[in-house]
This record gives C-alpha cells, structure tokens and sequence, in this order.
C-alpha cells in the first residue's frame, strides 16, 4: 500500500464519514478517563475475555487501566499496544514494554500528524464489544479561535462512543489500513467484529457510565467547594491584613500631625519668646519632613504592590551595582566617621533579581547600617558563594537589635527603637519592602543582632545557575 494515504489517515474523520454517523460529544480528559474506566470496570466484574486495540494519551493513569484489566483475566486477553514510532518519547516505550507480555503486542503505526491527536479503546469479544474514539483538535484551528473570540468554552477534545458493527469494523479497517510495514503479521479476526453483543451488557456499562459521572460531579463539587473556603481563606486574611495596614497607616499619619498641632498651638501663645518660636517652627518643620517621608513611603509601596506580580526577573552582576551605592554613601560614612567597605568579587555569578531591584534592595540595607551606627563605626558589604545561591551580607557596629524585636522588623512602620533614644525618623517601610522584593525574586533575608555589638543582615539570592521559585 502507498505510504502518502496512509500519512492523511484519521479513523476519527472514518468513524464520522459513515452514514448515519455517531454524534460527537465534546469532553475532558478526565472524562475521557471515566468511560475508559467504566469499560474496563465491566470487563473484569464480568470476566470477559476480550481482544483490545487501544491508543491512549501518554502518562502512567492510562496504562494503569490496561494492568487491571491484564490482572484480572491473566494471558487469556489480547491487547494491542498502538504506537506512533516518531511521537514516542523514553518514558512512553518504557510503560508500554511493562505492559508487554505473550498475550500484549505493541503495534506501529505509520507516522501520521492527525493519528498522532488521535486515541481510541476497542473492545472485541463475542459478548460485548464497544469503541471509544477521541480527537484533540488543533488549538489554532479557525473553529477553536472563533469560539475562544466569542467567549464559548472550548473543549480539549472531542469523542464518539459506539456499540454498532459497522462503526466499530471501519475504525478497525483504518487501523489495519495505518499499521506500518515492519509490524508482524496480526491475525484477521482480530481485525474482524463479532457478530452478536449482549444487550444486558451494554445496560449495565450505561449504569457504570452513569455511576462514574455521578462520582466524578461530586468529586468536582467537592473540589471546587475546598477551593473557595480556600479563596475564602485567603480573602479573609488578606482582608484582616488589609485592615491592620490601614490602622497602622492612620497612626502614622496621624503622630506628626499631633506634634505639629501642638506646636501651632504653642506659636499662639502672646508671652512666647523668640528661642521658644524658633524651637516650635523647628518641629513644625521636622514634622512636615516626616510626614513627606510616610506619604512618599506609602505611596512607594502602594507602587511596588500593584507592580510586584507584573515584574519580571533579571540577571544582575552585584559588582555592577554595589560599588555605586557604597560609593555614594561613602560622604555620609566620612561625615560620621564611620569606615565604610566592600568585598565583592566579579568573578561571582550573575544574581536573579526583580527588574531594577537589587539596587533598591542595598540602597535601604546600606542606609540602615549607617544609619544606626554610631561615629566612629564600622559598615562594611560582603559576597560570596555559597551553594546554588550568592550570598550578600550587610554587617555594621550600630547599636544592634534586641532579640524580641527582630522577627517586628519587617512589619509595616515599624522602627527599632534604641535604648537611649527614640528615632522616629523614615517611614519604617525600607525593611518591608526589601522583603517583598526578595520573596519575589526567589531570595530570602535572615538577621542576627546583639545590642551595642551590631547587626548582620545575610541575603541569599538565586544564582544564573539555580532557577529561583518565584513568589506570586
């Protein structure tokens, strides 16, 4: 026979092509694999010896079908394995030579584009006999496109199931038709229908049709009632999290304001001395600062939320960015007499990293290291590799963190408060937002601090060489 016919061969168009053809039914994998279950659940409760032409989609679910059924009836069964030789992959050779054994042959099917969409399950014996056919059509296919465009809900695939000679037979007559050359020779009445079907057979696969739809209906309710207590779950906490942000925002918000009503208050008084007024348009004037810093903060991180998901991950040299900032950090560090220094060797692989992250990330690590180490100090960043990871370390003289406080720093405004004096300065949102952008980049943040020793802030980051596992 010529190859060419063979190669635009599709049983499926067969199947439809009859006369009085069977209606195609669109369906889901998963529904797919009930009726191959329900055939197969008659089958062995009946102890039917039956000859199966079976093409099913690749993975181990499919085939473990096929092995109940062998363990139940033994050697006795023939089922013939189809195989398209070119679309076959390692893991697909290796599940059907399991199923191998003197009663099972794998059968090779001419390369064919449209067999390739193609599954079927055939059942011969001279009590029962059925066909499940699939076809998985083409995604970019005009009909699917319009449907999609149209806002219909397009199936994975498409079936006909059928119990009639005629049907069952020209399905089989296209399977010889597309068997390849080299496969050894296959005996005529396993390509033949038999002649009669019991009728209370195909009655009772209808009633284990139904039973398995009705456990598949509620398996799915039961499945999307877990998934919306989880939604619901979520949007609770993300409600209850919402709300402890909006109250700490307020008392923010509303600190600076006091400090600057009360000094409005003071300017009023007509005994007020001139170094009095000076010292109370001072705190007008700091207070005003500080509620800049909260608003610009806030809105920064308003910002960052709405983005974060959007942004994608780059490769980054920390050689490329950390010199920068500590360079321009360098005149603050002198100012306080603080020795500031880097380690960081470019031969270290590139780093994944938010889109224009990274330098935010150092920028308000370097900033809180200076920040809160007295004159005289020490600042100084570290890299190197450790694993599949970089890592990153900010270690300073400051005052350090008490052990209770550490796991708070990373909340919203919330700022560390030293023995000897309250800095209600900054917006208490640096830390926050380092963290966001590291839990989305795959990267983690960890601390160890003692008061009046310093602190060590450590990042580990993902390397060119390890996908991170992104955060979303």
């Amino acid at each position: 026979m010529n190859d060419a016919p063979r190669k635009d061969l599709s049983i499926y168009r067969l199947a439809l092509g009859m006369e009085a053809p069977p209606q195609p039914l669109p369906l889901n994998p998963a529904t797919l694999l009930s009726l191959v279950r329900s055939q197969i659940d008659l089958l062995i409760e009946q102890q039917i010896v039956a000859t199966i032409w079976v093409k099913l989609p690749p993975g181990k679910i499919w085939h473990d079908e096929l092995k109940r059924y062998q363990s139940s009836v033994g050697a006795s069964a023939t089922i013939y394995t189809c195989q398209l030789g070119k679309t076959r992959t390692v893991a697909d050779v290796a599940e059907v030579d399991r199923l191998i054994s003197s009663a099972n042959y794998n059968v090779q099917l001419v390369p064919n584009r449209l067999l390739q969409r193609e599954y079927f399950l055939i059942v011969l014996s001279p009590q029962f006999c059925s066909l499940i056919l699939a076809h998985r059509p083409l995604k970019r296919s005009k009909a699917r496109i319009l449907a999609k465009a149209n806002g219909v809900s397009v199936p994975s695939l498409l079936a006909v199931t059928a119990m009639e000679g005629r049907v069952i037979q020209q399905v089989l007559d296209g399977i010889k038709a597309a068997i390849a050359p080299a496969t050894s020779p296959i005996a005529v009445a396993d390509f033949t229908y038999p002649i009669a079907c019991e009728l209370a057979l195909i009655n009772q696969l209808l009633a284990k049709q139904l039973q398995r739809q009705d456990e598949m209906s509620r398996q799915s309710r039961s499945d999307r009632l877990a998934k919306m207590q989880q939604q619901n779950r979520k949007l609770h906490n993300k409600e209850q999290l919402k709300d402890k942000y909006l109250r700490g925002m307020c008392q923010e918000l509303r600190t600076p304001l006091t400090h600057m009503k009360t000094a409005l208050s003071l300017l009023n008084s007509p005994t007020l001395k001139p170094p009095q007024r000076q010292r109370y348009l001072q705190m007008l004037n700091v207070q005003c600062d500080r509620q800049s810093t909260l608003i610009t903060g806030l809105l920064d991180l308003v910002d960052l939320e709405q983005n974060l998901e959007k942004t994608t991950l780059e490769l980054v040299n920390l050689s490329d960015i950390v010199p920068g900032v500590v360079s321009t950090y360098q005149p603050v560090a002198q100012e306080k007499g603080i020795v500031l220094a880097y380690t960081v060797p470019t031969e270290l692989p590139a780093v994944w990293c938010v889109t224009g992250g990274l330098k935010q990330i150092v920028i308000n690590l370097l900033h809180n290291s200076i920040k809160f180490t007295p004159n005289g100090g020490r600042v100084w960043v570290r890299a190197r590799i450790q694993g599949d990871y970089v890592q990153l370390e900010f270690r300073d003289t400051g005052m350090g963190i008490a052990e209770s406080e550490i796991p708070k720093i990373f909340d919203c405004f919330y700022r560390v408060r030293s023995g000897l004096t309250e800095d209600f300065s900054g917006a208490g949102l640096g830390l926050t937002i380092v963290k966001r952008l590291l839990w989305r980049s795959g990267g983690s943040i960890s601390v160890k601090s003692r008061l009046d020793e310093g602190s060590v802030f450590t990042l580990q980051l993902a390397s060119r060489n390890h996908t991170p596992i992104i955060n979303i």
